[in-house]
């Protein structure tokens, strides 16, 4: 990003310092020494924060962490419900494969293979792990810095 007296100034554009109009290729075109011999300066690109947990990408601007109950009556749900919900569909959708073993077992007494039961084990251990890390944050930041990108699919 270039700045020209703290202002930013968008490639491809054409713009004016001190009383002089440069064509819109000018910042591709020109050397470093030429862009600061009239005052812009490159600085990094603002890094966005996660739409994720945070308004427009505005790091001061974060998602509310709790469930908020509406005058309405109804709730919207805060960030730490919204990944729960997002952890829980994660291993159901894990669990459903293996549901099988589990429905043959109840119906007909045909016992569980064994890497089945370890693999779903496995699953229902890191749900409980990563619900319970959500539950326990009190700031969007800590909920952020969670590794939300678990492997629930990783076998025992």
């Amino acid at each position: 990003m270039f700045l020209l007296n703290g202002k930013p100034i968008p490639l491809d554009t054409a713009f004016t310092a001190n009383d002089i109009q440069y064509p819109s290729n000018w910042l591709r075109l020109s050397s470093p020494e030429e862009k600061e011999a009239i005052g812009i300066t490159e600085v990094p690109d603002p890094v966005r924060a996660d739409d994720r947990f945070y308004w427009n990408g505005d790091i001061n601007n974060p998602k509310a962490l709790e469930d908020k109950l509406e005058e309405d009556g109804s709730t919207t749900k805060g960030l730490k419900s919204v990944f729960t919900d997002q952890v829980r569909h994660t291993a159901y959708t894990l669990l459903l494969q293996t549901d099988w073993a589990v429905t043959r077992k109840f119906e007909r007494g045909v016992e569980i293979p064994s890497e089945i039961a370890q693999e779903r084990a496995y699953i229902l251990q890191n749900l409980n792990h990563l619900e319970l890390a959500i539950s326990l944050v009190t700031t969007v930041e800590e909920l952020a810095a969670l590794n939300l990108s678990f492997d629930l699919v990783q076998k025992p």
